[in-house]
C-alpha cells in the first residue's frame, strides 16, 4: 500500500487529505480493539468530495493509512494544537469517543512511534513541502487547502454543535484578509452554515506550510459529515449520490482562492 497517493494537476492549488486514509498494517491492526477497527474518525469519502476539482486541475495529496496509525495533521513532537482542550495526539491511543485503540497491554512504545514517524509521517510531510515548492517555482505563489471532515457533535473536542463548514486560517495568520473576506462572501452567498476560525482554526498542516511573505497560503476546510453522508458509522458510512449544492460550494471556495491569486 503506498503512503499516500499524488495527483499533478495545473493550478496554483494543492488539495491536501491527511485523514482519508483508511489502511492498517496489519501487525499494527491485530493489536487493536474491535471498536477501533471501526476506523469511525476517518475522515470518510473527502477526496471523493473534491473529485470535480481534481479533474479541474488542482493538485492533490491524499493520505492512504488510517490516522491511527499516525496523524499527518499533529507535529512531530506532539504537543498540542489547542491547549487547554481536548485533542488527540500523534499516535491516538482513544478515539473522539473515548474508547481506546488498543487492547491493554499493545499500546505503541516510543520507539515505534519514532519508527512511524519516519516511515509514515515524514515522506507524507516531504512531499507536500515538494509539492509547494514545485507550485511557487511555476507560478510565483500557492494556495494550500487542507480538506477534512467530523460530525456535527463530538462532545469530547467541542461543546454543542459545529456549522456546516468551518474554515480555519490560524485565526488570520496563514492568509491574507482579502482571501479571507472572498470566502466569506462565497459562503455568505451558499446555503451552508460555517464559522471562520472557530473552534477548528487549522491544523499543523495549515499553520506549518503558510508562510504569507512569500506568496504561500493556507487555510483548512473542516465540513460537518452530516451534509454529505447518509450515515455515521459503526459501518463505513455512504456517501449520498445527490449532493450538487455541497458540490457548487466546494467548486465556488476553490474559484475565489483561484481569483484572489489572479489579483497577487
Amino acid at each position: 500500500m503506498n503512503i499516500f497517493d499524488i495527483v499533478e494537476g495545473h493550478d496554483p492549488i494543492l488539495l491536501s487529505f491527511p485523514h482519508s486514509g483508511t489502511f492498517v498494517p496489519s501487525a499494527i491492526a491485530q493489536r487493536m480493539t474491535k471498536t477501533a477497527l471501526r476506523l469511525e474518525d476517518t475522515d470518510w469519502h473527502v477526496p471523493a468530495l473534491y473529485q470535480h476539482l481534481i479533474d479541474q486541475g488542482a493538485n492533490a495529496l491524499i493520505a492512504n493509512y488510517s490516522r491511527y496509525v499516525i496523524d499527518l495533521n499533529r507535529p512531530p513532537t506532539n504537543e498540542s494544537l489547542y491547549p487547554g482542550q481536548n485533542t488527540t495526539g500523534l499516535v491516538p491511543d482513544k478515539t473522539f469517543s473515548e474508547d481506546y485503540i488498543y487492547e491493554h497491554g499493545m499500546e505503541p512504545k516510543r520507539d515505534e512511534i519514532d519508527e512511524r514517524i519516519e516511515k509514515y509521517w515524514r515522506p507524507y510531510h516531504q512531499a507536500l513541502r515538494d509539492m509547494i515548492d514545485e507550485l511557487v517555482e511555476s507560478f510565483g505563489y500557492a494556495i494550500l487547502i487542507d480538506c477534512h471532515s467530523i460530525p456535527r457533535s463530538v462532545p469530547y473536542l467541542f461543546e454543542g454543535e459545529l456549522p456546516d463548514f468551518n474554515i480555519g486560517m490560524d485565526t488570520g495568520r496563514t492568509a491574507p484578509s482579502d482571501l479571507a473576506e472572498g470566502l466569506r462572501c462565497t459562503l455568505d452567498a451558499s446555503p451552508f452554515s460555517y464559522a471562520m476560525d472557530g473552534r477548528f482554526k487549522g491544523g499543523y498542516i495549515t499553520r506549518e506550510y503558510a508562510i504569507p511573505e512569500k506568496y504561500i497560503y493556507t487555510f483548512q476546510i473542516e465540513l460537518v459529515q452530516e451534509t454529505y453522508l447518509d450515515r455515521r458509522p459503526l459501518a463505513e458510512p455512504e456517501i449520498r449520490s445527490e449532493r450538487t449544492e455541497l458540490t457548487t460550494t466546494l467548486s465556488n471556495i476553490y474559484n475565489a482562492a483561484l481569483s484572489y491569486l489572479d489579483r497577487v
